[in-house]
């Protein structure tokens, strides 16, 4: 378990610097949403399920959503 919860923690990371380098924000709205999923099942696996429900469906779903609308109404590539 605690493994799992190790390799987790460092997708996680490994996520979140993604984030902050790509260049394309479609990309880094992509792996923001990974470390909000991430996130997610730490929480459930700690025994949390109703925060990992609302990290979830609002961290990954739809913040990840009105960001990829955003970008789609604006340019895609930053300059």
């Amino acid at each position: 378990m605690i493994v799992f919860v190790s390799f987790l923690v460092v997708v996680m990371l490994v996520g979140a610097v993604a984030a902050c380098v790509f260049r394309d924000l479609l990309s880094a709205v992509i792996a923001a949403a990974l470390v909000s999923l991430i996130a997610a099942i730490l929480f459930y696996l700690l025994q949390a399920p109703d925060v990992a429900m609302a990290e979830a469906a609002i961290g990954a779903a739809l913040t990840a959503a009105i960001f990829i609308i955003a970008i789609r109404r604006t340019k895609r590539n930053e300059e």
